[in-house]
């Protein structure tokens, strides 16, 4: 073979190899990924530590967790603001949570807007906020002395039923419906929350020997429905009521249900999964097949917690289960993190379990992300676990995709006024944008204006919180982080988190000089 050949070869071969080393970069990687974090509240589960911390050791504790999991390069969290029919916010329809202040109906002393601030710290970090409640749960126990006399309960004691030592709300009751239907509009209309979320409790899970005893509510609106079919029917409404509740007051805000992770066993159903398991459809009354079906959610969250090849209801084949039975929404996979050293399924105790689920979730194109139950099992404990996804499934950012229902085309793109740089950081400006509401703004580094990849996520630099004064966008980054490149793209994210096309900047330029160059979007 001729010199100039080899050279050609060698070069050709050389394109090849790197052409599938940055695919295979990119797929363990990517770019677009909900990396979310349950934050329970109640019975002071994850947070706050005790009911009896002051607001100053809440505060450093909340912002603990923020900062763990965004050196994990998470970017969602799930705070329960709503679990008992109280609140951790100053609310018309329910008392102060005794789970943040010791005692229910009394308010944080100094006083403070506690989700307000929640939501802003989040923020402030890259964070989207999903505000966590609970619709049918009254009470924890059957102690009355723990509640405020303005707790429902007490209020109106015909909506509730006591069932396997709680009370609960009645799902069938329409005032009950319009009642806890104002309880999340009322959250959507005065906080700046990215999506309102709902976990697996609807009717209650069975206990043995004992019976939900809603038969006058069956007897006077069942109309002719089996149970069952009535008190889906009950949930689905609800459901339906909230979607539109949401979307009427801020469409961008969405919604979203993490249910129990067996819609129903194929043994029940042909279309059901290969399990033999308590199920959504038979056991819980709720039917996460029709939310989707009918666009009431816009991100199904299913709880897997089970291990890769549990005998009854394996992690892996319900992964698969949902990626082919979803349709309408984004999918996300719930991981039970605290069963990790911490199960009869001895599965748990390989440090390798968790990072597993997620390699083999990342297999599935229209699985987009995942969320952990719960905060404090990466918090002091499971460090070889936290090590390990560091340095290897979340090494690099991600940025949570826009959901099936709320994509759309940004058609602004970031226009820069003015940027500086010093030893420390460098400055830029941008005009605010005329026709959209930007959430976050994200910087990606290349060698080149025309060779910055925005669908590289190891390109990315800073997600920047946005705020805008006087038309103007202004936000700094650290030398440091800018320094190791000679161009950057900039892009918008709007509060359906759509992203714009991007603006490239050389950085080695000064801004007279600076003509806006297209970067390779590759989108």
């Amino acid at each position: 073979m001729h010199k100039n050949q080899h050279l050609i070869f060698f070069l050709l071969i050389s394109f090849f190899i790197t052409s599938i080393s940055n695919a295979q970069e990119k797929n363990m990687h990517p770019k677009n990924e909900f990396r979310g974090v349950w934050i329970a509240t109640v019975l002071n589960i994850d947070w706050p530590k005790t009911s009896t911390d002051n607001v100053e050791k809440e505060k450093a504790d909340y912002l603990e967790i923020l900062e763990a999991y965004k050196k994990l390069n998470y970017n969602a969290v799930i705070v329960q603001v709503r679990s008992v029919g109280d609140a951790i916010y100053p609310s018309e329809f329910a008392p102060w949570s005794r789970f943040l202040t010791g005692k229910e109906g009394l308010a944080p002393n100094p006083y403070y807007d506690t989700l307000a601030w929640m939501i802003e710290q989040a923020h402030n970090r890259g964070f989207e906020f999903h505000a966590w409640l609970n619709p049918y749960r009254a009470t924890f126990d059957l102690n009355k002395n723990l509640l405020s006399p303005n707790h429902d309960l007490f209020k109106h004691p015909e909506w509730m039923i006591e069932y396997g030592g709680k009370y609960y709300y009645d799902p069938a009751l329409p005032e009950v419906q319009a009642h806890l239907t104002k309880v999340v509009k009322e959250v959507v209309d005065n906080y700046d929350i990215d999506a309102v979320h709902f976990d697996d409790y609807f009717y209650p899970y069975a206990v043995p020997g004992k019976v939900f005893n809603d038969n006058a509510s069956y007897q006077k609106y069942g109309s002719g429905l089996s149970r069952a079919d009535w008190r889906r029917a009950n949930v689905s409404n609800f459901v339906h009521s909230i979607s539109n509740t949401i979307k009427e007051s801020k469409p961008w805000v969405q919604f979203g249900i993490s249910p129990f992770g067996v819609w129903r066993n194929k043994s029940q159903d042909p279309k059901g999964s290969e399990t033999q398991s308590t199920s959504n459809y038979d056991d819980l009354y709720a039917d996460p097949m029709l939310w989707m079906d009918q666009k009431w959610i816009d991100y199904i969250l299913p709880q897997l917690y089970w291990s890769m090849n549990n005998p009854r209801a394996s992690y892996s084949k319900l992964v698969k289960w949902w990626s082919e039975n979803s349709n309408n929404t984004a999918i996300y996979i719930g991981h039970a993190t605290y069963k990790i050293r911490a199960d009869g399924d001895k599965n748990w105790n390989y440090m390798t379990e968790i990072p597993t689920q997620i390699d083999f979730l990342r297999t599935f194109k229209n699985v987009s992300g995942s969320a952990y139950f719960s905060s404090k099992w990466f918090m002091g404990k499971n460090f070889d676990v936290v090590r390990h996804l560091e340095e290897n499934q979340y090494k690099y950012p991600a940025l949570p995709a826009a959901v099936p229902n709320l994509r759309h085309v940004i058609i602004d793109t970031p226009k820069v006024l003015e940027y500086s740089k010093d030893s420390i950081k460098y400055n830029f400006t941008f005009q605010s944008p005329l026709n959209t509401k930007v959430r976050y703004m994200v910087v990606y580094g290349g060698d080149h204006v025309s060779k910055i990849d925005i669908n590289d996520a190891t390109k990315i630099i800073e997600k920047v919180t946005v705020k805008e004064v006087d038309g103007k966008i202004t936000f700094a980054i650290a030398a440091g982080k800018l320094n190791l490149y000679k161009a950057c793209a900039v892009t918008f994210i709007d509060y359906y988190a759509n992203e714009s096309s991007p603006t490239a900047i050389d950085l080695k330029k000064p801004l007279k000089n600076y003509i806006p160059a297209q970067p390779n979007e590759n989108r």
